[in-house]
């Protein structure tokens, strides 16, 4: 798992920034965001950790909007590769958690 106290912070691609928002209307503070709503849920993404591990963050935005962040870690810095809204099946999942935190 995810040791969150050795990150030193984001790190930005700036075609993956304009990428997010053209895309999927996420601005890049959004999806940096995500990483400290409660709860957030960190798992890997073995699927497309082809040249390095990634890892799928279900999180939610200062106004409550629930996203899905996919991010690799580089030398201690968060690297995020997309950011887009949770599908209805995850948001079921994030909401289920959020109860069981409660």
């Amino acid at each position: 798992m995810l040791d969150f106290s050795d990150i030193e912070g984001f790190e930005w691609d700036e075609g993956n920034r304009e990428k997010n928002w053209v895309s999927h209307q996420v601005d890049w503070t959004e999806a940096e965001e995500a990483f400290f709503g409660t709860p957030v849920i960190v798992s890997p993404d073995p699927k497309h950790s082809l040249s390095e591990s990634r890892m799928v963050l279900l999180g939610r935005t200062l106004a409550d909007r629930r996203l899905v962040v996919v991010f690799t870690v580089r030398r201690n810095w968060i690297r995020v590769i997309s950011a887009r809204d949770m599908s209805k099946k995850e948001r079921k999942f994030y909401d289920e958690a959020l109860e069981e935190n409660s």
